[in-house]
């Protein structure tokens, strides 16, 4: 992999985490929630106007855009894999940003994931 194609696949996969840092802190700021009939309009119209909802989807926009870049020039079952990037990302960034635990057992995990992604991006 080239150094413009890995560039594009790990942007990809950091505008992905983003996305999902973005829409937690957005469902934070709304609150728990149930899926009601009642709730689609209300819940609805708060997680429609939160900003961080807002950033977290256009995240998404843009890393598709990305994506289909970075599609074209590897392959998929190279790419793919290395969204697991994004779980060792959002695991360091959640304990950070949203006090969320790292237990030994994550740890352990996220080492497994590492592993795994340098032996795929090596293939």
């Amino acid at each position: 992999m080239n150094p413009l194609t890995f560039s594009l696949v790990l942007t990809g996969v950091l505008l992905n985490a983003a996305a999902q840092l973005f829409l937690k802190a957005g469902t934070n700021r709304v609150g728990a929630f149930s899926f009601a009939l009642e709730n689609i309009v209300p819940i609805g119209a708060r997680l429609a106007s939160s900003p961080h909802v807002l950033a977290g989807l256009s995240c998404y926009v843009v890393s598709v855009v990305v994506w289909i870049l970075a599609l074209s020039r590897v392959q998929v079952s190279i790419a793919y894999p290395m969204l697991s990037i994004g779980y060792i990302v959002n695991a360091f960034a959640a304990w950070m940003l949203f006090g969320e635990s790292i237990t030994a057992q994550k740890m352990i995990g996220i080492g497994f994931i590492v592993i795994g992604v340098i032996l795929v991006g090596r293939s």
